[in-house]
């Protein structure tokens, strides 16, 4: 299953096992009071595990096993524990990570600017992160410096390590980066050099100031930020995020372009009069002719990529825009996709036109789209 940024596939809550399950929150480095895109930096966090929409499976309150109501989470408790073993070497080098926008059914972490879901795993150090090489208060941390750079949006900085790259990233891209953060008093709240351990996001995910600041860098820079409170959590966040002006040190190790978005169906509105109709009310169409002959059954696991619009056209999550192919169980999405996806083989691709019955309702829970959804979904593979 892929790890990494993002969205929105289709699961049914399922409280199974009595186990605590993640609580609906909001966030942004997050932005304050949120956890998705703009989530939160992780302080003395053992792994984070940045998931899609679909991987939002950790539970969105405690609906019955039952009541198989689809929501903005996707995956059961016991199907969340397979898949965390499945992709633990992914991501137990990632102490802290950013939350996509859609991805919203976590709890808050601990301090910091972390909003992350948090598994225990071994901790990793790196042997050249030495207390002499602790990131130290900066002498300038109460304001910027006259010869600061500064933005309209009241954002300053200023240059501590030339970069070698010569190009920018932009909102939509993933970067790696080392940084460190303290308040105006110079208290430090997080390192990911103290950790040992750099970070990887999507720079759309974290809060304004991070955001536009880190567009203004190039590959290999250090660059110190004084970020204003209204482009990070405010002045009085709670939750144990920091307020006021903030003050990072950032280096940027690495920038990956992000994929294009796929382009929106020219039929997103409508299932045009030739598609296949079930007595559910999907209907569908081959975009893409399959090399398999055997059909994934609703125990299956299988491997996909997928895109999902609304009607009006709007795209809510794209496996294919992250870069990243998902397996789930069949039977733990959302009854539109489990009824779809059988209808597939494998190497194909389909056009599914999801009734807001077998989706997520016309009054979905807070994040998750509403009516009528079409996806564009690739069968790579029936796992079993």
């Amino acid at each position: 299953m892929g790890v990494g940024a993002t969205d929105a596939l289709p699961v049914v809550h399922d409280a199974r096992a009595g186990r605590k399950t993640l609580r609906k929150t909001s966030a942004r480095p997050h932005r304050a009071g949120q956890l998705s895109p703009a989530g939160g930096f992780g302080c003395h966090l053992p792994r984070i595990l940045f998931v899609s929409l679909l991987q939002r499976a950790f539970g969105h309150g405690s609906t019955g096993a039952s009541q198989r109501r689809p929501g903005p989470t996707l995956l059961s408790t016991n199907s969340r524990d397979a898949w965390i073993d499945r992709v633990a070497h992914a991501v137990e080098r990632a102490r802290m990570n950013f939350m996509t926008k859609s991805l919203r059914a976590l709890v808050p972490t601990a301090a910091g600017l972390a909003l992350a879901i948090t598994t225990p795993v071994r901790a990793q150090s790196d042997p050249a992160i030495t207390p002499s090489t602790m990131p130290e208060t900066p002498a300038d941390v109460k304001a910027a410096p006259e010869d600061a750079q500064k933005t309209a949006s009241g954002l300053a900085s200023k240059v501590l390590q030339a970069g070698k790259g010569d190009k920018h990233p932009s909102a939509e891209d993933t970067v790696t980066v080392h940084y460190s953060g303290w308040t105006t008093d110079g208290k430090m709240f997080d390192s990911s050099v103290k950790r040992g351990q750099p970070t990887s996001f999507p720079l759309n995910g974290v809060i304004k100031g991070w955001t536009e600041g880190v567009q203004l860098m190039v590959e290999g820079e250090k660059r110190r930020f004084w970020i204003p409170a209204d482009l990070a959590y405010g002045e009085k966040p709670g939750g144990g995020r920091p307020g006021g002006t903030l003050v990072f040190d950032i280096e940027l190790l690495k920038i990956k372009q992000a994929p294009k978005p796929p382009a929106v169906p020219e039929d997103v509105a409508k299932a045009p009069e030739s598609a296949v109709k079930t007595d559910s009310g999907i209907a569908s169409r081959v975009l893409k002719k399959g090399t398999g002959t055997t059909h994934p059954k609703a125990t299956d696991q299988v491997r996909v990529h997928y895109s999902g619009w609304t009607t009006d056209g709007k795209l809510f999550d794209s496996s294919v825009q992250r870069d990243e192919p998902i397996v789930f169980p069949l039977n733990q999405v959302i009854p539109g996709w489990t009824e779809g996806v059988q209808l597939m083989v494998e190497g194909e691709q389909r056009r599914l036109w999801i009734p807001a019955k077998l989706a997520y309702g016309e009054n979905p829970p807070p994040g998750a789209p509403a009516g009528t959804l079409v996806f564009d979904v690739e069968l790579l593979q029936i796992v079993k």
